[in-house]
């Protein structure tokens, strides 16, 4: 199995053209599956069907795994089980109609749109790290992009004069509006912020260190709470936070559910809709506190 799970990867890698974190989440599930399927007796994943996998499903849970990481571990090996179809190595897949334990999905954590002018007023223009800061700051909130996304923007997906930036995950690509403030704080770290930070002149990234090399997710990790802690701001605070209050405070204020979900990238429009659902929340909890009769 453990060939097959080096082919997988590859056609993850090289076919499918899936992220990095993407393949090593794959990696993690089947690892842990072959791992139970070799402790039963079982060594050829031609032999696995569909009791043996529902036996697997039934270990985690046993091991009190969330709802969440036990369907991800359902996905991982339905998935790995069709690429083995595709190949002829199996005539069927076990895992097809396997059903996936119901995930409560948790309602995402948003900053309120004060906290949030708030953390963006720390980062100061006045040397090339501030620039630097304030600009990523201004487009993630701006644009609601993935941190992964922030920290891989090249510079020819950056178009200041229409005011847009192009993000591209998984071969597919889409045009985020960014707005005058984001603008303003790019065009001030590119045209002098970056120049300072750059080392090598062939290095294509937007973002970078203080070494001239692309900045990391860990690195703006650590700089968006020092920032938040700058700002004495309790909640914690992560670039996910920004991308959850991006998209809901355009909803709430009125922006079109398709449009948002085109932005956020989210190929399901149910990812999206539970923004909708923290605008009721909200709106119940204002109709509590002001209606005389609530």
């Amino acid at each position: 199995m453990k060939q097959d799970l080096a082919d997988f990867t590859g056609y993850l890698r090289e076919v499918k053209k899936s992220s990095e974190n993407t393949i090593q989440s794959y990696i993690r599930d089947l690892k842990g599956f072959f791992r139970f399927m070799e402790g039963i007796g079982i060594e050829d994943a031609a032999q696995i069907n569909r009791t043996n996998i529902m036996a697997y499903v039934y270990e985690l849970q046993k091991e009190k795994k969330a709802a969440a990481t036990v369907s991800r571990s359902i996905a991982s090996v339905r998935s790995f089980f069709y690429y083995l179809m595709r190949c002829g190595s199996v005539s069927e897949n076990p895992a097809a109609e396997i059903e996936a334990p119901k995930a409560q999905r948790k309602m995402p954590a948003v900053l309120s749109l004060e906290k949030v002018e708030l953390l963006l007023e720390q980062p100061k223009a006045t040397d090339a790290r501030g620039m630097r800061d304030k600009a990523m700051l201004e487009v993630l909130y701006a644009t609601g992009i993935r941190v992964s996304e922030l920290v891989s923007l090249k510079m020819e997906d950056v178009n200041l004069s229409f005011e847009y930036i192009r993000c591209q995950k998984g071969g597919k690509s889409r045009m985020i509006p960014i707005g005058s403030k984001a603008k303003e704080a790019l065009w001030v770290y590119l045209k002098k912020g970056r120049l300072e930070l750059l080392r090598d002149p062939s290095e294509n990234c937007v973002f970078l260190n203080y070494s001239g090399k692309p900045m990391t997710r860990q690195g703006f990790w650590k700089i968006v709470k020092s920032y938040a802690g700058q700002a004495g701001i309790q909640e914690d605070i992560t670039p996910h936070v920004l991308r959850h209050s991006f998209a809901a405070h355009l909803i709430e204020n009125g922006a079109d559910l398709r449009a948002v979900q085109e932005m956020l990238g989210h190929s399901d429009i149910s990812t999206t809709q539970i923004y909708m659902k923290l605008t009721e929340n909200k709106l119940k909890s204002v109709y509590a506190k002001a209606h005389p009769r609530a």
